[in-house]
């Protein structure tokens, strides 16, 4: 099928894709504390990951944003889900998100800002991006190999996030 024929036009519904990953060594998983000066989520833990560029995989997008944020080369990393987040118009974002696992090298912080191991257990003192607390945990209980989630974030009338998973 030729490129023209995909049916991505303008008036069509589309998504920017982005990558979210959660690498682990034993019970902890890497989280990234944004820096004070970011727009979004400064001061706030979440994943690493960032936008997939035009000629990449999300495999692919995703190990060089973890080479870029973190200097680690993770030994494997899987498919734990698809997020739609319908931001109220077009586009939407698309997040593609990745589990692995990181046994050795220790994480360089960059401008993104400040990477640390964190125990599951110690999640509930911590400032976390808003949907954190339920969509880290799904994350952590998967298996490699196993069905990926799906899911819908949307936005109700006052502006609160409203996830639903499938």
């Amino acid at each position: 099928m030729p490129a023209s024929d995909q049916g991505s036009t303008h008036d069509r519904y589309t998504l920017i894709p982005r990558t979210l990953i959660f690498l682990t060594r034993g019970e902890s998983v890497l989280l990234l504390k944004g820096a004070p000066h970011k727009r979004l989520w400064a001061n706030r833990y979440n994943g690493v990951g960032g936008h997939i560029e035009r000629g990449e995989d999300v495999l692919t997008a995703a190990r060089r944003e973890l080479l870029e944020e973190t200097g680690l080369e993770p030994t494997n990393l899987w498919l734990c889900g698809v997020i739609a987040v319908d931001t109220g118009q077009n586009p939407g974002i698309g997040i593609f998100v990745l589990r692995g696992e990181c046994p050795t090298g220790e994480p360089i912080s960059s401008s993104e800002g400040e990477l640390s191991w964190i125990s599951p257990t110690d999640l509930d003192d911590l400032p976390l991006v808003e949907d954190l607390a339920v969509l880290l945990p799904r994350v952590l209980a998967m298996q490699a190999g196993g069905p990926p989630f799906a899911a819908l974030y949307r936005y109700d009338e006052a502006g609160k996030l409203v996830i639903g998973f499938h």
